[in-house]
C-alpha cells in the first residue's frame, strides 16, 4: 500500500510538470497558457513535496497523501471551473486532461484514505 501510494503521488506530479511543460510552450506548441502553467507547476511542486514527506516522515505518509492530493484536486476544480467559465483553456486535450487527472487524485484519495484507515488499527 505505501509503495502503491508513492507511486501515484510520482505519477501525479510528474503529469502536472507535464502539462505545465505543455502550457509554456516547452514541449508542444500551440497549447501555451501562462496562467495554466503556473498553477500546474505549484500543484506539481505541492505533490513533490508531499511524495518527498512520505519518506521523511513515513509514519504520517497517507496523511500527507491525502492533504496534498486534496490540494491538487481542488486547483482541478478550479481548472475545470475555469474552462466551464471561458477563462481557461478549453482544447480538447486540456478537458481530457482534467477529467482524466480529477480520476486519478480520486483514486489516489481513496487508496490514502484506506492506508490511513489500516495503520490506524
Amino acid at each position: 500500500m505505501r509503495r502503491l501510494m508513492r507511486v501515484l503521488l510520482g505519477v501525479e506530479a510528474v503529469s502536472f510538470f507535464l502539462a505545465a511543460t505543455i502550457h509554456a510552450g516547452m514541449l508542444i506548441s500551440g497549447y501555451e497558457h501562462h496562467e495554466a502553467m503556473i498553477a500546474e507547476s505549484i500543484i506539481g511542486m505541492v505533490l513533490l513535496s508531499g511524495l518527498i514527506r512520505t519518506w521523511l516522515r513515513s509514519r504520517s505518509m497517507f496523511t500527507t497523501a491525502i492533504i496534498v492530493q486534496a490540494f491538487a484536486l481542488l486547483g482541478t476544480l478550479v481548472g475545470i471551473f475555469t474552462i466551464v467559465i471561458g477563462i481557461g483553456p478549453r482544447t480538447v486535450p486540456d478537458i481530457a486532461y482534467h477529467v482524466s487527472i480529477v480520476v486519478v487524485l480520486a483514486v489516489g484519495l481513496g487508496v490514502a484514505r484506506h492506508g490511513r484507515r489500516t495503520e490506524m488499527m
